[in-house]
């Protein structure tokens, strides 16, 4: 009888949730990532109230988190000209028992680096090693290829191997040689944060536009006490005809405002001057909004797919960091299940995989925002009682589709058991 031992390819919030997850079970693991240091890279994200209440469960509550974001109040869909097309609250203003979060992505990133590092030493996770591939063993274990930034490869033997490793994931490329490539739908994204005074509720996601044409803002840091002003995030958008050549490898790039700016000339209102926004940015980022399509099956034996190596979808229901941090707990409770075994892998994947892919469909069809394409459709955009135009049923019927979809509709959330139960732990071996 030997102790297991989880590889985990990859060290985003994916990967790190699901470190701290087997570190809270007992699981033995490390998890290997590719950069060398770990910095507080990305903009804004937000983190639902399903995925709040499992980071509680974890030990990471409202006083870690208030360092990295806020608790969002309000989630609101406006018209091109100022007038609301839909807004609700959100997180406790909702009537969760758990807040819904904007973070600055890299800041939370990093928050969950450090505790990782507290409890379980920093050798739990090796910088600097890429896992490039697998194979599967004959007593049914699994061999990680790993890449050193040296160029130096090792052969690493596990119970079980995690792919955390993104949507560029080289495990998903092995599980799938002939995958197809990564999807574009023809919408291109610049992000960036801005100081200013936030709106409407103080801690408003606010969508503004057409499904074609939209600027999506939010706090993502309280106010300033003295100058009242927070870190706001920034996402403008445009969608264009597809031109496959344009991006190649290159997904992600640094760009001046005045590349992008000018799509929203005269986006000016007395609550909100989008072109100022913008041009008072630093940084901005140009990202395609891309996703892969999905695969029968996110597990091979040892080996299971999670977070975005399993499922990216576009960041339209703003899910992605919250689904991997699902992930990683529903994993968790497979192994307290089925211990660690491929078996807890298959009871993930069999759960999950038809679930989420089905997710991922809906957002490239617009997701949360479809609501601004059936009004662009009915009146271009612009009206003057949004009743007239989507009645009030309507609306909530569309939201609450989707809310039940991405797994956070009230009641079922606040009724469910907790994924993994307080002081749970994993304590079958593996014979190997």
């Amino acid at each position: 009888m030997t102790e297991p031992h989880v590889i985990i390819a990859g060290g985003g919030i994916g990967g790190l949730a699901t470190a701290l997850t087997l570190q809270q079970l007992g699981v033995p693991f490390t998890v290997y990532e590719s950069v060398r240091e770990l910095a507080p890279l990305g903009v804004g994200i937000n983190i639902q109230p399903n995925a709040v209440r499992e980071l509680y469960d974890l030990g990471i509550g409202p006083d870690e988190l208030d360092t990295v974001g806020l608790p969002a109040r309000e989630w609101a869909l406006v018209g091109l000209n100022g007038n609301d097309i839909y807004s609700e609250p959100r997180g406790l203003k909702a009537g969760y028992n758990w807040p819904q979060y904007a973070v600055h992505r890299g800041r939370f990133h990093m928050l969950l680096h450090r505790t990782l590092v507290e409890r379980a030493g920093p050798e739990a996770i090796r910088l600097g090693h890429k896992v490039t591939g697998y194979e599967r063993n004959t007593d049914g274990t699994v061999t990680a290829l790993v890449r050193k930034t040296d160029g130096t490869v090792l052969r690493e033997p596990g119970t079980l191997l995690i792919a955390a490793d993104g949507i560029h994931s080289a495990v998903r490329a092995t599980m799938y040689p002939d995958q197809p490539p990564i999807h574009w739908g023809g919408a291109i994204m610049w992000r960036g944060t801005t100081l200013a005074r936030p709106i409407r509720s103080g801690a408003s996601f606010v969508g503004l536009g057409t499904h074609r044409q939209r600027v999506v803002f939010y706090p993502i840091s309280h106010p300033d006490s003295v100058t009242g002003l927070a870190m706001i995030n920034w996402i403008a958008e445009v969608t264009v005809d597809k031109d496959e050549g344009r991006y190649g490898n290159n997904w992600f790039r640094p760009v001046e405002i005045d590349e992008f700016a000018h799509h929203f000339t005269g986006w000016t209102y007395d609550w909100l001057d989008v072109p100022d926004m913008l041009r008072r940015s630093d940084v901005a980022y140009e990202n395609p909004m891309i996703d892969r399509d999905p695969v029968p099956s996110w597990q091979d034996g040892p080996v299971v797919l999670m977070g975005d190596a399993a499922h990216a979808m576009y960041p339209t229901g703003s899910n992605g960091a919250s689904q991997a941090i699902m992930d990683a707990r529903h994993l968790g409770a497979a192994m307290l299940e089925h211990g660690v075994t491929p078996a807890a892998l298959r009871s993930f994947d069999q759960k999950f995989c038809g679930p989420v892919s089905e997710l991922v469909l809906r957002n490239r069809g617009a997701g949360p925002f479809g609501l601004l394409n059936i009004v662009d459709e009915r009146c271009g955009g612009e009206f003057d009682n949004i009743d007239d135009v989507v009645p009030a049923e309507e609306r909530n019927a569309f939201m609450a589709r989707y809310k039940a979809a991405a797994g956070f509709a009230i009641e079922q959330l606040n009724a469910a058991r907790p994924t993994i139960a307080e002081g749970a732990t994993v304590r079958a071996l593996v014979e190997v």
